[in-house]
């Protein structure tokens, strides 16, 4: 009995795998994840600490705080805002969560704090969406005014009075894994499910590809045009809590440049500064990308005053790279 073999099923099948490659290939979030694995394939000949396992749990903790951030402000940068205010409304939050550990449990003062950021982000929004004025222009000066009220507050002075009992929000952990790199985790899968998987989240992506489609389509544009400056402020707040907890300090210059980090991290993974593009996926790689960066530039001891230099030739170096590929993509 002679066997006869179907040549048609072995060309579809050769197709749709490479359709499948292809695919994968042109999704952002993949590339950069391939970059951020040669980046870390890299750092490890350069240093042989960088895979140790206490230099990588570091690198999870480096990431808690600018990756809090981050995740607020791809919010804002998926409806084609953007917040330079998150590291002034971040000291301020901190400011408050000092003075009040003075007066009120560590809960209340947590409250009081994450209230602050939320407040300080809904008049951003209030002021962007509501009365039409210029993202760019209310977030640089609401970072002028909460700077401003740091050092008022503050007294210019660090608080340092923070009780020991805040570190336990940092410093415990479960099976090993500290409750701080916990919350990120838990923090990244409830902002890509809402995103995803709700209403509200393909509303601020369809915002940011066409407002007024958005509206003209009966979306609630003005509230889900607010909602991410609230959600950038609360986290800015959240972030600040944690490295209070860390250092037991609040300065009245914590949060210094968190903006030019979170915005960074973002574009990274892949977001478009005009809206409408970007997973909270690449935006966890590019937090990743960022912090590898700063790790691996401290364990070959390369000079503060380089550092900022050498990531954002790099940062720099990426996007042009990355722009390169996908415009060679889209060619195909």
């Amino acid at each position: 009995m002679s066997h006869t073999t179907n040549p048609g099923a072995a060309t579809a099948e050769g197709p749709r795998q490479t359709s499948i490659v292809a695919r994968l290939g042109r999704r952002l979030e993949i590339r950069m994840l391939g970059l951020a694995i040669v980046l870390a394939a890299i750092l490890s000949l350069l240093s042989p600490y960088f895979l140790t396992t206490s230099n990588l749990f570091n690198i999870l903790d480096q990431s808690v705080v600018i990756g809090i951030v981050a995740v607020g402000m791809t919010f804002v940068i998926l409806i084609g805002g953007i917040d330079l205010s998150v590291g002034s409304v971040a000291g301020l939050a901190g400011v408050i969560l000092g003075l009040a550990l003075r007066e009120f449990p560590i809960p209340v003062a947590i409250f009081l704090a994450v209230a602050t950021g939320a407040f300080v982000g809904l008049i951003s929004g209030v002021l962007i969406a509501y009365f039409g004025l210029a993202a760019f222009v209310v977030t640089l000066g609401v970072m002028a005014i909460g700077r401003s009220l740091c050092y008022i507050l503050s007294g210019q002075q660090s608080i340092s009075d923070i009780p020991d009992s805040i570190q336990a929000i940092v410093y415990t952990d479960v099976l090993g894994v500290p409750t701080n790199v916990i919350f990120l985790v838990i923090l990244y899968l409830v902002a890509w499910a809402y995103l995803t998987r709700t209403k509200g989240g393909r509303t601020i992506y369809a915002i940011g590809s066409n407002a007024e489609a958005a509206r003209a389509a009966g979306l609630s544009v003005l509230f889900y045009s607010v909602l991410p400056y609230v959600v950038s402020g609360a986290l800015s707040a959240v972030a600040i809590i944690f490295s209070v907890a860390q250092i037991l300090s609040v300065d009245p210059l914590a949060g210094t440049s968190w903006e030019l980090d979170a915005i960074a991290a973002v574009v990274i993974g892949g977001a478009s500064l005009f809206g409408g593009r970007g997973t909270i996926i690449g935006t966890l790689i590019g937090v990743l990308i960022m912090v590898m960066i700063r790790n691996g530039l401290n364990l070959m001891n390369v000079s503060p005053y380089w550092q900022g230099s050498a990531i954002g030739g790099i940062i720099i170096l990426a996007l042009l790279v990355e722009r390169l590929i996908s415009a060679r993509a889209n060619r195909r």
